[in-house]
């Protein structure tokens, strides 16, 4: 990892090679340039995924994968203007990121978030749920303050513009 740091009226850029461990970073060495003292954090920072999987929800999208017979398949999900509360869910299957994806690996399986959904549904839960009205897959999003009786489309207290009227 590179890291660049300005102060004490001289600016360095060096080089710390470090290793995984159990509870965080080890500095193994170092390259610097310069006299000035640098600190370095032994913990990495911890950057959550944008959306997780539920065990059920990893389960069908590997099924999923599996038949459509090809392993570069992965889960987009998206939010769009509209809907009765103002932003809908959305999610297809891609074997390909756009620019400026977050692309989240979990268990073997890709899920692509664009930046404008990632604002949206940070911090969410893609779960897969088996009812008697049917089956499928649903976004339990920490940052909706109401959603839809639909299931598929919400508010976060900043999209009012957006909402439509919901569909007889």
């Amino acid at each position: 990892m590179y890291l660049d740091w300005l102060g004490g009226g001289c600016y360095h850029q060096f080089e710390v090679f470090a290793a995984s461990l159990t509870h965080g970073w080890r500095v193994l060495g170092e390259r610097r340039e310069g006299v000035c003292i640098i600190m370095v954090a032994t913990e990495p920072l911890v950057v959550e995924p944008t959306v997780m999987l539920t065990a059920e929800a990893t389960t069908e999208l590997r099924r999923i994968v599996t038949e459509e017979g090809d392993p570069d398949l992965g889960l987009r999900v998206f939010v769009s203007p509209g809907g009765c509360s103002g932003l809908s869910y959305g999610m297809s299957l891609e074997d390909h990121s756009d620019d400026g994806d977050e692309v989240i690996q979990q268990d073997g399986l890709t899920v692509f978030v664009d930046e404008f959904t990632a604002n949206f549904i940070r911090g969410a839960q893609i779960d897969y749920v088996k009812g008697l009205m049917g089956a499928g897959f649903t976004v339990h999003n920490p940052n909706a303050v109401k959603a839809c009786a639909c299931g598929s489309s919400f508010d976060t207290g900043s999209n009012a513009e957006t909402v439509q009227k919901c569909a007889d």
